[in-house]
């Protein structure tokens, strides 16, 4: 994995080198440093240089500390953690005249897995951003192929399958939603992620396959190694000879409703998946090798402020999924709740979100309780374009399905840049 990451920084040097026509009068003045996008607005330029031959690269770092403040597990006990993300997408098309094809790397690193392990103990998770002590590893590397006009779209290679793809400008396949999926900078806690009841693999060799067949109507399919582990090549558990892969299956509509400041978007997706692993049921009776589940995942943006297309105004969002209790720990799951940009007058770009979320929980795999709760809110609070800070309180009924431990009450402040 190290050499592929020196192998893209030596593609990415090599190419920033070559000399290229002179830049726009216009982008040879730098934004402020309250106005930029970046931290260093381009890495100085550089990446104006690189994007006229087809590359573009980020480096982005979240950086989290949470308190429990009561009950679960410790009262009382803080931690912080951190990640580091770092992307590059090669588009072919400009590069190689390849038409419609695409090569994306992603490499990241973390530290600490956060409080939840000592201090909650909670099914979900209170950081779903927490990681673990872990280098910089490759976690995805792969290509895509765009043919019919974008209608019809092929993933394959190390890929992460909640990565999703992109239906009438929302991010659609598989379980993705547009005001709940990025732990980075809308929900912390892990049940609003995805729905807990999914058993996405890891990232590891796969393939996805898009289809358009309407400008707001889309389907899609996903195969990947079951076993997969994000800090391998993934070939030792793909091809060993007793491999077990992961199917899942997604379809769904993206409308925009009319309202009287323009068209509200939305985007409304059910899924099923297949896990072909063996697993032995909870009661020890027999293996099950065919799990079968199915989930829902909606979106829509109910109000806007002004007709301005700014983006402020209000959106809810719902998840629903279920899964076999015999052989899985959260039987069923859902979640629901608001976001809103704008909220605060002249705090346009600041966005505020409630949700709340519960897993059933199987009584097979030994939980006291029958369900754990998640209520979390946040303020998003954008100090400049490349800096948000956004506070956060979650409170957890039945952390870890224990009915005996006091619910949780978790604050935290997470700080996420963009260099």
């Amino acid at each position: 994995m190290k050499r592929a990451i020196g192998t893209v920084l030596m593609l990415v040097l090599s190419f920033a080198c070559i000399p290229c026509a002179p830049a726009d009068e216009d982008a040879t003045t730098r934004a402020s440093l309250w106005d930029r996008e970046t931290l260093t607005d381009g890495w100085f330029g550089l990446d104006e240089s690189l994007s006229r031959r087809g590359l573009s690269f980020t480096l982005g770092t979240t950086q989290v500390y949470q308190h429990n403040f009561r009950g679960g597990l410790e009262r009382g006990y803080g931690r912080y953690s951190g990640s580091y993300d770092f992307e590059i997408e090669a588009d072919l098309e400009a590069m190689l005249g390849l038409a419609g094809g695409l090569l994306a790397m992603v490499a990241e690193r973390s530290y600490s897995d956060g409080i939840d392990g000592r201090a909650v103990g909670s099914v979900f998770g209170v950081n779903a951003d927490a990681g673990g002590d872990r280098g910089m590893d490759v976690t995805e590397l792969w290509y895509e192929q765009a043919l019919m006009d974008g209608k019809l779209i092929l993933r394959i290679g190390k890929i992460d399958l909640t990565g999703g793809f992109t239906c009438a400008d929302a991010d659609v396949a598989f379980d993705c939603n547009a005001f709940a999926t990025d732990e980075t900078c809308d929900f912390l806690n892990g049940a609003f992620g995805n729905s807990p009841t999914i058993p996405f693999p890891d990232n590891g060799l796969g393939l996805a396959v898009f289809v358009r067949p309407a400008e707001r109507l889309y389907a899609a399919f996903g195969v990947a190694d079951a076993e997969a582990d994000a800090r391998e090549t993934g070939f030792s558990t793909t091809f060993d000879g007793d491999h077990h892969l992961f199917y899942v299956f997604e379809t769904g509509v993206v409308p925009q409703l009319p309202s009287a400041k323009g068209p509200m978007p939305g985007a409304y997706r059910v899924g099923l998946w297949n896990d072909r692993q063996p697993k032995e049921y909870f009661d020890g009776s027999r293996v099950k090798r065919d799990d079968l589940g199915v989930y829902f995942s909606g979106d829509q943006v109910v109000w806007l402020e002004n007709d301005c297309g700014d983006g402020q105004g209000l959106g809810v969002f719902a998840r629903c999924g279920w899964a076999d209790d015999k052989v899985n720990e959260i039987k069923a799951s859902w979640s629901c709740g608001a976001q809103y940009r704008g909220l605060l007058p002249g705090r346009d770009a600041d966005v505020a979100g409630l949700g709340v979320a519960q897993g059933r929980l199987s009584s097979g795999a030994g939980y006291a309780a029958s369900y754990e709760r998640v209520v979390e809110t946040y303020y998003n609070v954008e100090v400049t374009p490349w800096l948000h800070v956004s506070p956060s309180v979650q409170w957890i009924q039945n952390p870890g399905g224990e009915s005996s431990v006091q619910d949780a009450v978790v604050a935290g402040l997470r700080v996420q840049m963009d260099f």
